[in-house]
Protein backbone atom coordinates (compact mmCIF):
# COMPACT_ATOMS: atom_id res chain seq x y z
CA UNK A 1 0.00 0.00 0.00
CA UNK A 2 1.11 3.52 -0.71
CA UNK A 3 1.67 5.98 2.13
CA UNK A 4 0.44 9.56 2.04
CA UNK A 5 4.07 10.69 1.98
CA UNK A 6 4.85 8.59 -1.11
CA UNK A 7 1.62 9.84 -2.72
CA UNK A 8 2.74 13.43 -2.11
CA UNK A 9 6.16 12.81 -3.66
CA UNK A 10 4.48 11.40 -6.78
CA UNK A 11 1.94 14.22 -6.95
CA UNK A 12 4.63 16.89 -6.76
CA UNK A 13 6.65 15.12 -9.45
CA UNK A 14 3.61 14.86 -11.76
CA UNK A 15 2.58 18.49 -11.27
CA UNK A 16 6.08 19.82 -11.86
CA UNK A 17 6.54 17.60 -14.92
CA UNK A 18 3.29 19.04 -16.28
CA UNK A 19 4.66 22.57 -15.75
CA UNK A 20 2.89 23.63 -12.57
CA UNK A 21 4.52 25.82 -9.91
CA UNK A 22 3.86 23.72 -6.80
CA UNK A 23 5.39 23.68 -3.36
CA UNK A 24 4.83 21.88 -0.08
CA UNK A 25 3.96 23.37 3.28
CA UNK A 26 5.93 21.31 5.82
CA UNK A 27 3.41 21.66 8.60
CA UNK A 28 3.26 18.17 10.05
CA UNK A 29 5.49 15.80 11.89
CA UNK A 30 6.26 15.21 15.53
CA UNK A 31 8.03 17.92 17.49
CA UNK A 32 8.88 18.52 21.11
CA UNK A 33 6.81 21.15 22.96
CA UNK A 34 9.49 23.86 22.76
CA UNK A 35 10.02 23.43 19.03
CA UNK A 36 6.25 23.34 18.39
CA UNK A 37 5.81 26.57 20.37
CA UNK A 38 8.62 28.27 18.45
CA UNK A 39 7.15 27.18 15.11
CA UNK A 40 3.70 28.52 16.09
CA UNK A 41 5.33 31.88 16.87
CA UNK A 42 6.91 31.78 13.40
CA UNK A 43 3.50 31.35 11.76
CA UNK A 44 3.05 27.59 11.50
CA UNK A 45 -0.60 26.78 11.97
CA UNK A 46 -2.56 23.55 12.05
CA UNK A 47 -4.73 22.63 9.11
CA UNK A 48 -2.77 24.33 6.32
CA UNK A 49 -2.92 22.31 3.11
CA UNK A 50 -0.11 19.97 2.08
CA UNK A 51 0.54 21.66 -1.26
CA UNK A 52 0.05 25.04 -2.89
CA UNK A 53 -0.15 25.50 -6.66
CA UNK A 54 0.26 29.03 -7.98
CA UNK A 55 -1.50 29.81 -11.23
CA UNK A 56 -1.44 32.85 -13.52
CA UNK A 57 -3.37 35.99 -12.62
CA UNK A 58 -2.73 35.69 -8.89
CA UNK A 59 -4.68 32.49 -8.35
CA UNK A 60 -3.69 29.94 -5.74
CA UNK A 61 -4.95 26.40 -5.30
CA UNK A 62 -4.55 24.72 -1.92
CA UNK A 63 -4.38 20.93 -2.08
CA UNK A 64 -4.86 18.58 0.85
CA UNK A 65 -3.68 15.04 0.19
CA UNK A 66 -5.07 11.95 1.83
CA UNK A 67 -3.73 8.43 1.69
CA UNK A 68 -5.03 6.68 -1.44
CA UNK A 69 -5.98 3.69 0.73
CA UNK A 70 -9.12 5.62 1.72
CA UNK A 71 -8.38 5.85 5.43
CA UNK A 72 -7.44 9.54 5.62
CA UNK A 73 -9.96 12.14 6.79
CA UNK A 74 -9.76 15.90 7.15
CA UNK A 75 -9.15 17.14 10.67
CA UNK A 76 -11.29 19.95 12.09
CA UNK A 77 -8.32 22.33 11.58
CA UNK A 78 -8.08 21.29 7.91
CA UNK A 79 -11.81 21.87 7.42
CA UNK A 80 -11.43 25.32 8.99
CA UNK A 81 -8.51 26.13 6.66
CA UNK A 82 -10.59 24.98 3.68
CA UNK A 83 -13.44 27.28 4.72
CA UNK A 84 -11.13 30.27 5.25
CA UNK A 85 -9.39 29.76 1.91
CA UNK A 86 -12.78 29.57 0.19
CA UNK A 87 -14.03 32.74 1.86
CA UNK A 88 -10.96 34.53 0.52
CA UNK A 89 -11.74 33.30 -3.00
CA UNK A 90 -9.11 30.58 -3.25
CA UNK A 91 -9.67 27.08 -4.51
CA UNK A 92 -9.17 24.16 -2.13
CA UNK A 93 -9.00 20.59 -3.38
CA UNK A 94 -8.95 17.30 -1.50
CA UNK A 95 -7.10 14.55 -3.38
CA UNK A 96 -7.02 10.89 -2.43
CA UNK A 97 -6.42 9.26 -5.82
CA UNK A 98 -4.32 9.52 -8.94
CA UNK A 99 -7.53 10.22 -10.85
CA UNK A 100 -7.85 13.49 -8.88
CA UNK A 101 -4.32 14.49 -9.91
CA UNK A 102 -4.82 13.57 -13.57
CA UNK A 103 -8.14 15.44 -13.73
CA UNK A 104 -6.49 18.62 -12.40
CA UNK A 105 -3.57 18.36 -14.81
CA UNK A 106 -5.80 17.73 -17.82
CA UNK A 107 -8.18 20.57 -16.95
CA UNK A 108 -5.41 23.10 -16.20
CA UNK A 109 -2.63 22.15 -18.61
CA UNK A 110 -3.21 25.19 -20.82
CA UNK A 111 -2.88 27.55 -17.84
CA UNK A 112 0.29 25.84 -16.70
CA UNK A 113 1.86 26.11 -20.14
CA UNK A 114 1.00 29.82 -20.31
CA UNK A 115 2.66 30.28 -16.92
CA UNK A 116 5.80 28.47 -18.10
CA UNK A 117 6.02 30.81 -21.08
CA UNK A 118 5.96 33.85 -18.79
CA UNK A 119 8.71 32.38 -16.60
CA UNK A 120 6.54 31.72 -13.55
CA UNK A 121 6.99 27.98 -13.26
CA UNK A 122 9.95 25.69 -12.69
Amino acid sequence: MQTESAFQVGVVRMLRTAGFFVFAVPNGGSRNAREAHNLRLQGVMPGVSDLVVLLPEGRAVFIELKNPNGKGRQSPAQKDFEARAGLLGHEYLLWASWADVNRFINERRENAQADVQTGGTL
